[in-house]
């Protein structure tokens, strides 16, 4: 069950969240972005402007309108490749003279398997990808991103998308789309890997983190309850494909249909895709195997 969230900032305009940092949320609202994405701006004086968000002439005057007569850019840094996170930065960029920095293109770090699928099964996919995407700056996991007054460190959390970074200020940690209050993380192959997604959750769990910063929605002041119920929440799901499989093969979708009786029909095809995320986990665990060949179509049975 989700905490009641009563996230509803005003839009387009910059507000303090802790010293040295603020939050402008883009006009994008919908279904997948919930209030629109948020863009952070980090620093006092050289600022990281951490996901400048779709292409949005508004947005990026809204962006350049909250940098003070004593300030200016110095990096832009994008977590992942989707369209509501990244198409923005080359227009910022252009405007500010600062650099892009990201862990790569749409298709960097994507792992073996999603690759393999990508390239041979008629998995579809590709949901709001930026294929035009291109950064300056390749960061790496572990790297540490360094301004006037602040410091990142680049936390690669593949899963969402085999790009997607985190990053770690402090005891704090801007966690884009990989954790977020007001819903789970969409994993969608060849793009999304519930495996790696399962991983990074993991690796988020090993520090002690005070808060999360997410990609859309508010401030995560239980960032440990949090990842716990993500992780229960994925557990869940995947007993309740296995557990329907009992009763014969079946496709994602029908599982999905079946599963997800409270979602609204405008969110079924991603319930559809969360669904065929977590069969190719389960196929990769020797639990499920396609009855022909893996597909968007495919029935599912239990080995």
């Amino acid at each position: 069950m989700l905490p009641p969230d009563d996230f509803d900032p005003p839009v387009g305009l910059a507000q303090d969240l802790e010293p040295g940092l603020r939050r402008i949320v883009a006009d994008n609202p919908s279904p997948m972005t919930y209030r629109g994405t948020n863009t952070y701006l980090l620093g006092s004086r050289g600022l990281a402007v951490i996901d400048p968000g779709p292409a949005s002439s508004t947005h990026l005057d809204a962006i350049l309108a909250a940098v003070g007569s004593d300030q200016h850019i110095s990096h832009i840094i994008v977590t992942h490749t989707h369209l509501d996170h990244s198409p923005l930065a080359r227009d910022l960029s252009q405007a500010s003279g600062a650099p892009i920095l990201a862990f790569g293109d749409a298709a960097a770090g994507r792992s073996f398997v999603m690759t393999q699928l990508a390239k041979g099964a008629q998995i579809g996919g590709g949901e709001g990808i930026d294929e035009d995407f291109r950064a300056d700056q390749i960061v790496q996991d572990g790297d540490h991103i360094k301004g006037d007054s602040w410091s990142l460190e680049v936390i690669h959390t593949p899963g969402h998308i085999g790009n997607h970074i985190s990053l770690g200020w402090q005891d704090a940690c801007f966690t884009a789309d990989h954790v977020m209050g007001w819903a789970s993380s969409l994993v969608s192959p060849p793009d999304g890997d519930l495996t790696d997604f399962m991983a990074s959750c993991a690796r988020l769990q090993e520090r002690d983190w005070r808060t999360f910063y997410p990609g859309h929605g508010g401030a995560i002041d239980d960032p440990k309850d949090r990842l716990a119920w993500l992780v229960a929440h994925r557990q869940s799901r995947e007993a309740d494909i296995l557990s329907a499989l009992t009763s014969g093969p079946a496709t994602a979708h029908a599982l999905a249909a079946q599963i997800y009786t409270q979602t609204p029909p405008t969110l079924l095809g991603a319930a559809t895709r969360n669904v065929l995320a977590h069969l190719v986990d389960l196929t990769g665990k020797n639990q499920v195997t396609p009855v022909d060949t893996l597909s968007v179509d495919a029935e599912f049975r239990l080995i």
